[in-house]
């Protein structure tokens, strides 16, 4: 029996050693395929163009007239010198452009919604429909880039967009409506005379794409929205942008993507990993694939979230080497009902460093208690955790919810360490979880010897 057990343990640890190669090297073969944009040798400032950066004059038709000569000669990169320039409409990228924001260059949008018409095709919370365009507004295109250390400013602290989320539930509700009805998208109008906020920035159906230095203040809604697109380099982007919703870069149903080195600072989840919500999900069926997020500092509301909407599936994650910037509501945190379907399977997390934060580590099929009557449930395997730290949890430690339809299986937490907690951890319905040199408060040391108060009480008892 002995010998037995030996052999299973030997065999449980050479599973774990392979788990953890085999991630590795998925990881590297998916960097491989990771380059982003080419950016062109053709320079041009928007000065050329009638662009004026003293912060009055409007720049709009600037760069509207910028990408058709970007279109003309195949390819250019706009370089955006020090100055304000006021933007009172939307940016339309064209392919093969490179948008350059020098330091000190700020563009400027202007919060009025007017100016965001006509109405382009876009998504809203996994929901596909027309909608005001995005402020920066890309769709099916090829070698898109936007670097330089300027800034993005949405000014969505004024009045109209700053008001909207709490007028939006009607047309929220409308929207989840057509998506449960199948209502096709051309169909599904919103724009003047609703609420849906537009996102700062949003790239649709793009390949060959980077996003790099910029920092990135007040968007009306997302910051950056990477929808159906591949082969994305997110890189040393910075933030400051604390309004209602205002996530830092928003991952849906793309493949082969990664955000390193950012420093976050949302008014939400830094990176939201995401592929649609319920009927589109699933009949569009394009999972995002493939997510690395390395080297990252996290402030805001929750560090790396996957879902909720994430009908369409979400597999190959890899969080490493990140630590935080400031609190934390959660840190890795993974949310869906039995409204969503989908799967979630195969996600690695590894070094990565919380200071105070409520929960540490959230895995729920139960998210916001919705869906509980129906049954599509998600599935959800193959987590592989190791050296996760924070300084207090002041919620839970470690949180795994399934449902008895699906439980959670597959997990393994390695070198979990909690220096104070509230709750170590809450597991249930779970399947093959296991824990290895985790220590959810203060680590145990060599046990006591008896002393003369132990004798005393062996004494009283008797």
């Amino acid at each position: 029996m002995r010998k037995l057990l030996l052999i299973l343990l030997i065999q449980a640890a050479a599973c774990q050693v392979m788990r953890a190669d085999d991630g590795i090297r998925q990881r590297d073969s998916i960097l491989s395929r990771i380059t982003g944009a080419t950016l062109s040798e053709l320079r041009v400032p928007i000065t050329k163009f009638g662009a004026r950066g003293d912060g009055a004059t409007d720049c709009c038709k600037a760069f509207a007239k910028a990408m058709r000569y970007v279109s003309k000669k195949g390819g250019a990169r706009i370089e955006v010198p020090v100055g304000v320039w006021l933007v009172k409409g939307p940016i339309h990228l064209v392919d093969n452009v490179c948008l350059d924001l020098k330091e000190g260059a700020v563009l400027k949008f202007v919060a009025e919604p007017q100016a965001y018409l006509p109405m382009v095709e876009t998504c809203w919370e996994g929901t596909r429909l027309w909608n005001y365009s995005p402020f920066i507004y890309g769709r099916n295109l090829r070698n898109v880039a936007i670097v330089g250390q300027g800034t993005i400013d949405g000014s969505s602290a004024a009045e109209t967009f700053a008001k909207w989320s709490a007028l939006q539930k009607a047309d929220q509700e409308l929207s989840r409506a057509y998506n449960h009805q199948g209502t096709p998208v051309g169909e599904r109008r919103f724009g003047e005379g609703h609420y849906l906020r537009p996102h700062l920035i949003q790239l649709y159906g793009c390949s060959q794409v980077t996003l790099s230095g910029v920092f990135i203040r007040e968007a009306p809604f997302w910051c950056v929205h990477l929808l159906q697109s591949e082969n994305v380099v997110c890189r040393g982007l910075r933030y400051d942008a604390k309004l209602v919703n205002n996530d830092g870069i928003d991952v849906e149903s793309s493949r082969n993507v990664l955000i390193e080195d950012v420093n976050f600072n949302n008014g939400d989840d830094n990176v939201a990993i995401k592929s649609g919500r319920d009927n589109d999900g699933w009949h569009l069926a394009s999972p995002s694939v493939g997510i690395i997020v390395r080297r990252c500092h996290f402030k805001g509301l929750h560090g790396v979230v996957i879902g909720s909407e994430m009908s369409g599936g979400v597999e190959q994650v890899f969080v490493y080497d990140c630590d935080y910037r400031g609190y934390c509501k959660r840190g890795i945190f993974v949310k869906t009902n039995p409204d969503r379907g989908g799967y979630i399977r195969n996600v690695y997390v590894r070094n990565c460093r919380f200071d105070e934060i409520l929960d540490l580590f959230y895995v729920t099929s139960m998210y916001a208690g919705q869906g509980l009557d129906n049954h599509h449930f998600s599935t959800i395997e193959n987590i592989y955790v190791d050296s996760l730290s924070a300084s207090v949890v002041t919620g839970t430690a470690l949180v795994l919810q399934g449902t008895t339809a699906k439980p959670i299986r597959n997990v393994s937490f390695r070198n979990v360490s909690v220096g104070s907690v509230k709750n170590g951890l809450s597991f249930e319905n779970t399947e093959s979880v296991t824990l290895q040199d985790c220590f959810l408060g203060p680590k145990v040391g060599i046990p006591s010897q008896v002393s003369a108060k132990d004798k005393l009480f062996e004494k009283d008892r008797k």
